[in-house]
């Protein structure tokens, strides 16, 4: 199955329609898609991907390999409870713990997470007007929005079969964007009862998928979707996920215009469809709610 394709760049020309189109079907049926023409600067990813890489072979390589994990994979440590990962995590707000990073990636990181801030933001905005809801409900939604991001090495496993790289799971915020690896593949989504692969990436592009939070404020029209990293014998994955969560204190329920319509007569939404039969099902739901409304 092909991944979509979201081209950024074309959303505010002619073709923004087929643009918006896509990316409500990407959030409606797959939960996951790549995003092109972002507006993160590239030169500014290969940074931050060459740091990382350099800090886990100066400082994280050498100790995940003497961990127990690693040396007691498949002997005393049940791979059911474990992932073959080694990582960090940078709180960037709203309280920031850069001085507990390493040196090296300070501001490199800072910066990279800014500009993803951007890019996570304009995407609440589209997927709010994709929802017919006001364009910064999923904005304010999340109130003072937590953002994280958790940096990632997938080691070279030598006995691959017998860990994950990464459990099955879904992401419990909202939206997260995924820089990784251009080489070492291992991330999989699950679509319809199937696992699909993620590719390496492809030039610049960054990787995006819903969480939680996202498909409860849609009522369920947005999905998030489990997805797991296989280890993998042939080289190590670098990842960078960047997470943009409501804020701890922000109360997250189904947006009302989203909700369908309850305690109706049947003989009433019969009468109504009877003359939108061939209209937008949504539309009638949300006409059935403002008809119903004031007797309530």
């Amino acid at each position: 199955m092909e991944i979509p394709v979201i081209n950024l760049g074309e959303i505010e020309g002619e073709k923004k329609s087929k643009t918006m189109s896509l990316l409500h079907e990407a959030c409606e049926k797959w939960g996951f898609f790549w995003l092109e023409n972002h507006g993160i600067d590239e030169g500014l990813m290969d940074r931050i991907k060459g740091l990382v890489n350099q800090h886990y072979e100066e400082s994280m390589k050498e100790s995940f390999y003497s961990s127990d994990l690693a040396k007691q994979l498949g002997c005393h440590i049940k791979a059911s409870e474990v992932d073959w990962e080694s990582s960090f995590f940078y709180r960037h707000q709203p309280d920031s713990n850069i001085d507990d990073i390493p040196e090296l990636l300070r501001e490199a990181m800072q910066e990279y997470v800014e500009q993803s801030i951007k890019l996570a933001e304009k995407l609440a905005e589209l997927l709010s007007e994709n929802l017919g809801l006001e364009k910064y409900y999923i904005k304010k939604a999340f109130s003072e929005p937590f953002v994280g991001t958790k940096v990632a090495k997938y080691p070279t496993c030598s006995h691959p079969e017998l860990v994950m790289g990464l459990r099955r799971h879904t992401d419990a915020g909202g939206i997260i964007l995924l820089l990784q690896d251009d080489k070492v593949p291992g991330l999989e989504f699950l679509k319809d009862g199937e696992w699909v692969p993620v590719p390496p990436t492809k030039g610049y592009r960054i990787f995006v998928n819903l969480g939680d939070q996202v498909e409860v404020v849609s009522n369920g029209i947005y999905k998030s979707v489990q997805h797991h990293i296989l280890a993998n014998k042939n080289g190590s994955r670098l990842s960078i996920v960047t997470f943009y969560n409501p804020g701890g204190n922000a109360i997250i329920f189904p947006a009302p215009k989203l909700v369908y319509p309850s305690c109706y007569r049947f003989q009433d939404y019969l009468n109504y469809y009877t003359t939108t039969k061939f209209s937008d099902k949504l539309a009638r739901f949300r006409t059935i709610k403002e008809m119903i409304a004031p007797s309530q």
